[in-house]
């Protein structure tokens, strides 16, 4: 039997029914579904990491329940329903893709200009920018984003900032002067060893902010690099004690130089 998005909202509107509704459902609000809302997209990260293309299927239904879910409470609301979401994803993407929908309709697909992903970039930049002026005026006249989310991750946080000190011309031109940073933030970490713990503290936030800078200048997600890193070192160390195990020993007794020696026979 096959089901539409349509009998997803039903299914949604039935478990907030207030006479015949899911207890737990109707018992949550904006604020305690966010964390779940937060949990599935990295799920679904998680799920395109390890290239695990059945579990991301069912990960992609977990976070679009999530927005049906949110559509449902706006509509008891009044705010807002599952339609307008639609239509209002729908125009923004029609109105910053006019090299692909010239007059901003489905209908005039394949009419457009043929351009570079870095000018199709530009102009999406650009059409943002636009968008933000009709909305009315900033919150400060800083070129610094008066809208990043509170929960959004450090390391995305950080590189969009970057990003808009860069749209101002605040940027290295080229890598190189990058790497010259992070050696520079090194050995200020060094230096502050002898300090206060505080001291420590802020020279490593620099180290980490000029990470960033490079896996920016270098094409990088780093969030998603750390996430990859993370996963790869946790799969080595479970292979690790899996190993010594396997010798008949006991993985906290070993020397470090023998846990790096089955690091070693791991990464190989």
């Amino acid at each position: 039997m096959s089901h539409s998005i349509d009998d997803l909202i039903t299914l949604m509107a039935r478990l907030r029914d207030r006479e015949h509704g899911c207890p737990w459902d109707l018992k949550q609000t904006f604020a305690t579904i966010a964390p779940y809302t937060l949990e599935e997209a990295c799920e679904v990260a998680e799920a395109i990491e390890r290239e695990d293309y059945d579990n991301l299927k069912e990960e992609l239904g977990d976070l679009l329940f999530q927005v049906i879910f949110h559509a449902q409470m706006a509509r008891e609301s009044g705010f807002f329903d599952f339609a307008d979401i639609s239509e209002g994803i729908l125009a923004k993407l029609l109105r910053r893709h006019p090299h692909v929908f010239p007059d901003g309709s489905l209908e005039s697909f394949a009419t457009g200009q043929q351009l570079t992903p870095e000018q199709v970039k530009q102009t999406w930049q650009e059409i943002k920018a636009e968008e933000k002026k009709q909305k009315g005026p900033k919150k400060s006249h800083s070129a610094m984003p008066d809208d990043l989310p509170t929960m959004l991750p450090t390391l995305q946080r950080a590189e969009k900032i970057q990003a808009a000190a860069a749209r101002v011309g605040f940027d290295w031109p080229e890598p190189e002067p990058v790497f010259d940073k992070i050696y520079e933030e090194l050995d200020e970490i060094r230096a502050a060893r002898s300090e206060s713990q505080e001291r420590i503290s802020e020279e490593v936030g620099d180290l980490l902010f000029a990470c960033v800078n490079l896996a920016r200048h270098l094409g990088v997600d780093a969030d998603m690099a750390l996430r990859k890193a993370c996963h790869k070192f946790d799969h080595r160390f479970r292979k690790m004690e899996a190993l010594a195990t396997e010798h008949e020993e006991r993985f906290e007794q070993l020397t470090l130089e023998e846990m790096e020696s089955y690091w070693q026979q791991c990464k190989q």
